[in-house]
């Protein structure tokens, strides 16, 4: 898979992103919208129904809480026993309300390996999110993909995100690696280093829609979790501190579809039947 060629040079915009993923005080604004969008998105998604859902995401992740809220019942995977909130959960820097359930849910917390769901029965969930880039950190996306898939009951639905081929490229520019750099858009599994010692495996849309088909699942859609740029959005909500809310609105209803213009990918799949 090749990468389209860019009007702007091409370590010039790498160390751009690289630079704004990396360093998120200095881009305050624009990742109080990212986040502000990722929430919108997930309730979006969420059923309109009463559901059972799996949360892999992690406890730093904010889905897990908006599920809750909505009315659905989640089971969240935790890393470790020390992670396990023992309170109620409550909603953090919400930007988009929802109007209150007829029940609120319940949740249950599980520690367990996200790669691995071998400790839940098959059909077992009406939804699985799958956000915050967690199937880009294992490795065989594949595998990992695969038990999703078999969790899910017929037409169940999932939610995921993954590392793009923009941040991938993004952050070997960063760190001088020019000859994986130059191999990278011919890769058909791109797997990058970061300088934390943890490697993530990056995709186009093309490359993550072959995924999600071959693990048996149906692709709803994918695009970038944001299309306005970070200049734009710091922009418009310095002229306006009450801009968030529209910006918000504008990144949703935006048709842009173009893989190359995001640090992440998201999509959205059903198991058939």
């Amino acid at each position: 898979m090749h990468v389209r060629p860019s009007s702007t040079p091409a370590s010039d915009r790498s160390r751009s992103t690289a630079a704004q993923f990396a360093t998120p005080d200095r881009l305050s604004d624009y990742w109080r919208f990212y986040w502000a969008v990722a929430e919108a998105q997930i309730a979006r998604w969420l059923p309109d129904t009463a559901s059972r859902l799996l949360d892999v995401s992690g406890p730093d992740f904010q889905s897990t809480q908006r599920s809750v809220a909505a009315g659905h019942d989640v089971v969240t995977l935790l890393p470790s026993p020390d992670m396990a909130v023992r309170s109620p959960l409550t909603l953090v820097n919400s930007r988009s309300p929802v109007s209150s359930p007829a029940r609120r849910g319940r949740l249950r917390q599980v520690v367990g390996d996200s790669a691995f769901l071998r400790n839940f029965a098959s059909e077992a969930f009406d939804g699985v999110i799958a956000d915050n880039r967690v199937l880009s950190r294992h490795l065989a996306t594949e595998a990992a993909l695969a038990e999703v898939a078999r969790v899910l009951r017929p037409g169940g639905r999932t939610l995921l995100c993954v590392d793009s081929v923009v941040l991938g490229m993004a952050m070997l520019a960063e760190q001088d690696r020019w000859p994986e750099l130059s191999h990278a858009p011919r890769a058909d599994v791109l797997l990058v280093p970061w300088p934390d010692g943890s490697i993530t495996r990056c995709f186009t849309a093309e490359q993550l829609a072959d995924t999600v088909t071959d693990a048996g699942l149906e692709l709803e859609w994918v695009k970038p979790r944001t299309v306005l740029s970070a200049s734009t959005v710091e922009m418009m909500l310095a002229r306006d501190p009450r801009s968030m809310g529209h910006l918000v609105e504008m990144e949703l209803r935006a048709t842009e579809s173009d893989d190359y213009v995001g640090v992440h990918l998201v999509a959205s799949a059903r198991k058939p039947g």
